[in-house]
């Protein structure tokens, strides 16, 4: 199939799968005489791995190391478990990140009137300085 076919039925975008190819998470494919891309089920197969792990937020980076334990049956699943729980664990603190972002947000938001005054606590906190970064 072509790369239009094989982005349909794996669900990565042409565009994406050019890209993995170039950085070297794919490999080549093979090319017609005319120099067309030529994918097949294994190389489907890869991609649709790619995707759901790109998909649960693993980088470009683990993923790449989670495709080479993949293809390794000679591997130990505790490489791959320190993979997915050091990758908790990132998720986690973006998470805490988040959830401190929502909570300023909606105490500056209940701070503000929203009425036709120029005065907004909103503004007001984006434009603070902190002096204790030197900023």
């Amino acid at each position: 199939m072509n790369i239009g076919q094989a982005a349909e039925k794996s669900g990565v975008t042409a565009k994406m799968i050019r890209y993995y190819e170039q950085i070297g998470l794919i490999e080549p494919p093979y090319r017609t005489d005319s120099n067309y891309r030529r994918y097949g089920p294994s190389e489907i197969h890869v991609l649709r791995f790619i995707k759901r792990a790109r998909t649960l937020g693993f980088s470009l980076e683990e993923t790449s190391a989670l495709l080479g334990l993949w293809r390794d049956r000679n591997r130990s699943s505790s490489e791959v478990k320190e993979i997915a729980t050091n990758h908790i664990a990132e998720l986690e603190t973006k998470i805490g990140e988040l959830e401190g972002m929502v909570k300023t947000l909606k105490h500056l938001v209940h701070c503000c009137q929203g009425n036709d005054r120029p005065d907004c606590p909103i503004l007001d906190d984006l434009a603070e300085i902190d002096t204790t970064k030197g900023h």
